[in-house]
């Protein structure tokens, strides 16, 4: 592969990620716009509702709080304003948490968010995937089809539900573990080992609920690789040939399963920024879940508008690095 060829491969690749953000952050704008609710009458409301206030100094409030959320202007001047925040990270304040900015709640919530998830999603496609190129190739042993009939069933089970199911079990039936919030709440934020231990805790149930489902997903998939991959000539050949093994599932099955494999797990990775909406919910999990349901029923549309952005962000990014990965993992795939 020439350097040329590559740096203009890159180069295009790099436009369209600019233009599906773009497109992605604009859309995110309109459809926030577009809701019945307005920021700055429900503040108003908010700060007038157990007392009387004058009509000019609510009428004042009324003018500065469109200038504190971007609603000043006419849409055009609107939308400018938009960007130029986007540009310098600033979302403005977030109606629900007033004056606290979303950019400081997103920056709260993103660590939890991120640990979780990455977490869940490196386990379980690690898992799935080991799992799914032995269930592969080999057919005939007797623990991998049970474990290819527990996948199946637990495939189809949304998480939510396994959540739900999972704090039912451990959190009334059998109450051995915590089923909400992220640590315990007598304990400070700090890098200490009784509260990495409070985190570590806490996390087991939302990341099981995740994991279980995600083993699932990965095993068959995997497994439907393996299996179209195992006919091909060169793996017959090297069985003829007297290969051990190992040998073949490593370096002739398995390597060459595993892209698709790997194109999965960039995209799951990006789209941690997602948050887990349901599961964070309901255990409670300080995440980017959480404060967009939350932001959703408040009616905070800036909060609602920093999740999005982030969330296209890091799923455009993880996009973009399979993109310029690609070419130099697989020889087979051609820069054009």
């Amino acid at each position: 592969m020439g350097k040329r060829r590559y740096l203009a491969y890159a180069i295009r690749r790099l436009a369209q990620f600019a233009l599906v953000v773009f497109i992605g952050v604009n859309l995110a704008y309109v459809i926030t716009h577009a809701t019945p609710i307005d920021p700055v009458e429900q503040s108003i409301s908010a700060v007038t509702y157990y007392g009387n206030t004058a009509p000019a100094a609510i009428e004042q409030m009324r003018s500065s709080l469109r200038e504190l959320y971007g609603l000043s202007g006419s849409p055009v001047e609107q939308y400018l304003v938009f960007w130029k925040r986007i540009l310098r990270a600033d979302f403005g304040p977030s109606l629900s948490a007033f004056p606290t900015p979303v950019s400081t709640l997103v920056t709260r919530a993103l660590p939890w968010t991120v640990g979780l998830l990455t977490v869940s999603t490196i386990v379980a496609w690690g898992l799935g995937t080991l799992l799914g190129g032995l269930a592969g190739y080999d057919r005939t042993n007797r623990g991998l089809k049970l474990m290819g009939v527990v996948a199946m069933g637990l495939h189809p089970i949304p998480y939510y539900i396994l959540a739900l199911l999972l704090l039912i079990v451990f959190g009334f039936l059998w109450p051995v573990l915590p089923i909400s919030g992220g640590s315990a709440m007598n304990l400070p934020q700090t890098l200490s080992v009784d509260f990495v231990l409070s985190v570590l805790l806490h996390a087991i149930l939302p990341a099981l609920s995740l994991i279980l489902i995600g083993v699932g997903s990965w095993f068959l998939g995997m497994r439907a690789l393996v299996s179209n991959v195992v006919t091909e000539d060169y793996v017959v050949y090297a069985e003829l040939a007297g290969v051990q093994p190992w040998r073949i599932l490593s370096s002739y099955v398995m390597r060459n399963a595993l892209v698709p494999q790997v194109t999965g797990l960039a995209i799951s990775l990006g789209g941690i920024f997602n948050g887990a909406v349901i599961t964070e919910k309901v255990f409670g999990y300080p995440g980017l879940g959480s404060l967009l349901v939350d932001a959703v029923y408040a009616g905070d549309y800036g909060l609602v508008l920093g999740v999005t952005t982030v969330s296209i962000l890091g799923v455009s990014v993880a996009v973009l690095a399979i993109d310029l990965l690609y070419p130099l993992l697989d020889p087979r795939v051609k820069v054009r």
